[in-house]
């Protein structure tokens, strides 16, 4: 079900404009009935702003007067707010959660070092310099910074951090060790070597095989008793 495009400003001014039950408010913004008691008796952690969803075409005078009239009534929403599309550019990280952003950065670092610097700066929204200094622990907090998952801070969404390391695990090599090439023209030699050994030994076998000296013959079937 849609929901308005800022639940908790609505329940707000849904508490303070009509008379809809709490229960009907919570159902329309997608809360709990206990977030809307809250805003009810201003116990709410934050102060909010009423936002009227009639004026933001959200909710229709009709809806709500057939919500006032019975308490069973669900409202229905008069469309779906547009969808924010993020485009290309850093993140934007709200006030409150970029003191955060070291302490995702470190669980990222810790927990998948195959992601790059440039993708990590993408997912949580910062620079590559910051993520270098966390890196190298040469950060001015680094004392301070305690690894925590960035999807539980609200850094980033586990869709975004599951395809970065996705992407990461997809770019990087099957066998990440170096190869030793050193010895490689060496061991072609010897396999070559082992090979005209092979065949020559054969060669003799054969041509004994084909003597006329009987005694050659039976010395090269007891030496090779599969040469028959």
């Amino acid at each position: 079900m849609a929901q308005p495009l800022m639940p908790h400003a609505t329940a707000s001014w849904l508490v303070d404009n009509t008379a809809l039950s709490f229960e009907q408010i919570a159902d329309f913004c997608g809360l709990h009935i206990l977030e809307v008691q809250a805003i009810a008796d201003d116990t709410a952690a934050t102060k909010l702003t009423g936002r009227d969803p009639v004026r933001a075409h959200e909710l229709s005078q009709d809806e709500i007067d057939k919500g006032q009239a019975d308490p069973d009534y669900r409202l229905k929403m008069t469309k779906g707010p547009e969808q924010v599309r993020r485009t290309k550019g850093p993140r934007y990280t709200p006030v409150s959660k970029r003191q955060d952003k070291p302490d995702g950065i470190s669980w990222i670092i810790r927990n998948h070092p195959e992601i790059s610097d440039g993708a990590i700066g993408n997912l949580i929204g910062t620079t590559r310099t910051t993520i270098a200094a966390i890196r190298d622990r040469s950060h001015w907090n680094i004392a301070n910074i305690t690894p925590k998952d960035p999807v539980t801070l609200g850094l980033t969404t586990q869709r975004e951090l599951d395809a970065a390391v996705a992407k990461a695990a997809k770019g990087s090599p099957e066998d990440a060790q170096p190869t030793d090439s050193r010895l490689e023209g060496d061991r072609e030699a010897l396999i070559a070597q082992l090979h005209a050994e092979r065949e020559q030994q054969a060669r003799d076998a054969d041509a004994v095989l084909h003597g006329d000296d009987p005694a050659s013959q039976a010395r090269a079937l007891f030496d090779d008793p599969f040469r028959r």
